[in-house]
């Protein structure tokens, strides 16, 4: 059987599994629809959070990013781990003790205010909208290559996919088809690890194998991997750079993490507020099997890249263009990987046309440039198991797994924007008499849209999925985790406070973002480029999180110590859900 017919055999079942579950757990209230009926067990929870949470951007673009950067890019891991720590024990059981069905509804109930609810839908929206171009992108990439169907179309297959379960089940049925995405996405992440750390090192333990000695070289593995790099003209893996920046772009992670209204509404889920302390321990567990592999992953995937590049080492010759093997000529097809033969020498020369000194070897040794003129580092997870040269059932494990990795993400997105358009403007706002049936049409209708614009924003990406999601991380925690916080802990906020500071923090951000990735064209022309000398204080776009976070902060509480403290019903309620009555009674409501 050939690779692309098991691949496609692999996939249909792992689809079939997931229709199947949507149309067991078919959402007939609106309850089921937005929280499941508030019936999932704590252990299903947890694993459907670490489904909902493992994006494409976690499974498909993180390794490659830690890969190509090294231990700058383990900021990601530090962050989105830290973050999730974070929401666990500021929000996930106060929100869940509040007892609403969506983060806007729980921001206009506290601030008794429909203006604080729109924006906050506002914010979601942006938020949302953004993380889930990422998926839709990694599902286009996992899709063009396993199933050999453009990007275009893989996106259009992975958007029905999601279509017939979301709009189906709603969260009763995400819920459940998450768990089935987990279990698919750790195996497939793991199994290649495993393989690859016993080839690398003789360990079977990839985390463990990351500090074993390399076997074909004798040297700890990260040394042998420094020694390329370096040799090259590239940063050695193991450096850091500015210790500023690597916490700014942590803290930006944590508290974006911390505001995600995706996996927020998760803990809605569960029958009690106890339920959801314990859903968060089940759920770090899960994602841990994933993010302590992840590093290894990314460090052994260059050492193959390398090596693949220069089999005998720098002191050899690169490998000659004829010579590349299957995997890189397969890839190739897709658009995502190429080279050019820039000095027809019939090799393919590979380096940092920048590094210190390769100027002086490059004209000694007759190259004309880097010759890997393309390499989407979100392929390099899926195309780990061919470069490891893996059994066939690997590769299509794996194809599957980048899937439902993708997919698990899209649908709490865009069920978190149905739901936000539903309930909190057409239910709350728009028509408040709109009956259940109705609410449940138009939820259905808006998770549908919602798929639409999301497969259409896939199409042209701003950036690798890891990157696109660290924007709408950056969106989060400027707009909504400071709403969040204020509203559990300060009684004296108020809802002109909130209103400003959400404003505030999503307009500064948006602007800062808009303006340095350049992303405003007029005829096609791109008028702010992307240009590091021109940005605030040095901090990157996708760090501004923070800045937009403490803006927010502060201009919540100077406009609320200016204006009327919230009535004392409000500031009761904010007591009642957190400071528990009467021993642990309050835990079990």
């Amino acid at each position: 059987m050939d690779q692309t017919t098991l691949n496609i055999i692999v996939v249909g079942l792992s689809f079939a599994l997931y229709f199947g579950i949507a149309i067991w757990a078919r959402a007939g209230s609106t309850s089921e629809f937005y929280a499941a009926g508030q019936g999932v067990n704590p252990v299903v929870n947890g694993m459907a959070t670490a489904a909902d949470w493992m994006s494409a951007a976690s499974f498909i673009s993180m390794a490659g990013l830690i890969a190509f950067v090294g231990y700058n890019n383990s900021t990601f891991l530090m962050g989105w781990t830290g973050g999730y720590v974070l929401m666990a024990m500021l929000l996930a059981p106060y929100l869940r003790k509040f007892g609403k069905y969506t983060v806007p509804e729980f921001v206009g109930d506290r601030f008794y205010s429909q203006t604080a609810r729109i924006v906050a839908v506002i914010s979601l929206i942006v938020i949302s909208v953004t993380y889930v171009i990422g998926q839709m992108t990694g599902a286009g990439v996992a899709f063009s290559r396993f199933l050999e169907v453009s990007s275009t179309t893989g996106l259009w297959i992975a958007s029905a996919t999601v279509f017939v379960y979301a709009v189906l089940g709603g969260m009763k049925g995400i819920t459940y088809t998450q768990v089935a995405q987990y279990i698919v996405l750790i195996t497939a992440y793991t199994i290649p690890a495993v393989f690859i750390s016993l080839q690398l090192t003789g360990n079977p333990i990839p985390g463990l194998g990351l500090f074993s000695e390399h076997t074909a070289t004798g040297q700890p593995l990260l040394v042998t991997l420094d020694g390329l790099l370096t040799d090259l003209g590239f940063t050695a893996y193991t450096t850091g750079s500015s210790p500023w920046l690597m916490a700014l772009f942590t803290l930006s992670l944590m508290i974006g993490t911390a505001g995600l209204p995706h996996v927020i509404i998760r803990f809605f889920t569960v029958p009690k507020v106890a339920d959801a302390r314990w859903s968060a321990g089940w759920a770090l567990v899960f994602i841990a099997l994933l993010y302590l592999t992840a590093p290894a992953v990314g460090a052994m995937a260059r050492l193959n890249i390398m090596t693949t590049m220069w089999p005998n080492g720098v002191e050899g010759e690169p490998v000659a263009q004829a010579d590349l093997p299957d995997w890189f000529n397969t890839w190739q097809v897709t658009g995502l990987l190429g080279v050019e033969d820039k000095n027809g020498d019939g090799l393919i020369q590979y380096y940092n046309e920048n590094g210190a000194g390769m100027a002086e070897m490059a004209a000694e040794r007759g190259w004309a440039g880097n010759e890997l003129v393309t390499f989407n580092r979100d392929i390099l997870v899926l195309a780990n198991p061919e470069i490891a040269q893996l059994p066939g059932w690997v590769i299509a494990l794996i194809a599957a797994g980048g899937l439902a990795a993708a997919l698990s993400t899209a649908a709490g997105l865009l069920l978190a924007i149905s739901s936000a358009i539903s309930h909190d403007l057409i239910k709350s706002v728009i028509n408040p008499n709109i009956t259940e049936k109705g609410e449940l049409l138009a939820a259905r209708i808006s998770m549908a849209g919602a798929i639409l614009l999301a497969t259409y924003l896939g199409l042209n990406p701003p950036g690798f999925a890891a990157q696109t999601v660290a924007l709408a991380f950056g969106l989060a925690a400027a707009s909504l985790f400071p709403v969040l916080m204020m509203g559990i802990f300060s009684k004296r906020m108020n809802a002109e406070g909130a209103i400003a500071g959400m404003l505030a923090g999503l307009i500064a951000t948006c602007l800062y973002l808009f303006t340095y990735l350049g992303w405003f064209f007029v005829a096609g022309t791109n008028m702010l480029p992307n240009n590091a000398d021109n940005w605030l204080f040095g901090i990157p776009p996708t760090h501004f999180g923070p800045i937009g976070a403490a803006l927010n902060f502060a201009v919540a509480f100077a406009v609320s110590s200016m204006t009327k403290e919230p009535p004392k019903e409000i500031q009761d309620l904010v007591e009642s859900v957190r400071i528990p009555r009467g021993a642990g009674a309050a835990m079990n409501k």
